[in-house]
């Protein structure tokens, strides 16, 4: 008798954490409503960018993801996923075919075997209020919080690239702030006269890459995923400090935030996952660690 109760239980649990799914169209007017493709950069391939040809496909699961890759791509035919979004587009340059012949080809063709929808924000959600920039900048106490440029197209206050705000606190404790906010290791390049106590006021934030954005900006420091060696040698010299993320570290935590975020506009109605395959192609091997950990065969 108890067993069976047991399993009436379970049985019942089941049914109940099972989503009813969502139309396509309804995600996509959900998620342009967060961030317009208007909104991105004139270069950027945003939007829809696979659609399956299924007249009523509902959305039962989204993979999120910063990249999309070919073990992505795996996870989300194993998970059963119906749709997924990824922050960068997987398609970008023109493609002339899809065939089997390299992985992004492959990509698209297993997303439409399987018919999973794939969506990219990347530039729109770069210069939203509460996109990736400002989750960037808000691993650190912040005061007046602005874009470092605005959206010439936009009329809507705050949308604009980069982020840039006043704070106080020791380059030191920005450098912690930082690690434990993207959970991972930084690379830092030290102004020209600062040193871990130098007191930081103000702040210039730019996710991926800020090389072009962040050049001229006056800041005690920049925070980006990368910079060339010689946009770095130019910011030491300015006595600006920089720290280092990796490109797609400074921007893949935000996945987090947004599942709860798109948890609560679709109110449910979608089982959202984050990728587990998902990672940065740089790994940083501590020298302390290297000849221990690295087998060379």
């Amino acid at each position: 008798m108890l067993k069976g109760a047991f399993q009436v239980k379970r049985v019942a649990k089941y049914f109940c954490t099972m989503t009813t799914g969502a139309s396509l169209s309804r995600i996509i007017s959900l998620l342009e409503a967060f961030a317009p493709i208007k909104y991105a950069e004139s270069w950027d391939n945003v939007g829809l960018l696979i659609e399956p040809y299924r007249k009523s496909l509902n959305i039962n699961k989204i993979l999120l993801t910063n990249d999309l890759t070919e073990p992505v791509m795996q996870e989300a035919i194993e998970k059963s996923t119906n749709m997924i979004i990824a922050y960068h587009p997987p398609i970008f340059a023109p493609l002339k075919r899809i065939t089997q012949a390299d992985w992004k080809q492959r990509i698209v063709s297993m997303c439409l075997a399987e018919s999973i929808a794939v969506y990219s924000p990347h530039t729109a959600w770069d210069v939203v209020p509460g996109g990736v920039n400002e989750w960037l900048a808000c691993a650190l106490p912040y005061k007046n919080m602005t874009p470092v440029r605005l959206l010439s197209n936009c009329s809507e206050p705050n949308v604009g690239l980069g982020r840039i705000f006043s704070t106080s606190l020791t380059l030191k404790e920005a450098i912690a702030a930082i690690q434990e906010h993207i959970g991972l290791d930084v690379h830092v390049a030290f102004g020209n006269r600062h040193t871990l106590k130098t007191k930081i006021i103000t702040v210039a934030v730019c996710a991926g890459s800020g090389s072009s954005l962040l050049r001229g900006v006056k800041a005690d420091l920049y925070i980006t995923g990368e910079m060339s060696h010689h946009e770095l040698i130019e910011a030491n010299q300015n006595n600006i400090s920089v720290i280092l993320c990796n490109h797609s570290n400074s921007e893949r935590g935000f996945l987090k935030s947004f599942q709860t975020k798109l948890q609560e506009i679709l109110k449910n109605d979608c089982e959202i996952i984050i990728s587990d395959k998902d990672t940065d192609p740089l790994v940083t091997f501590p020298k302390a660690e290297s000849k221990s950990q690295i087998q060379i065969s």
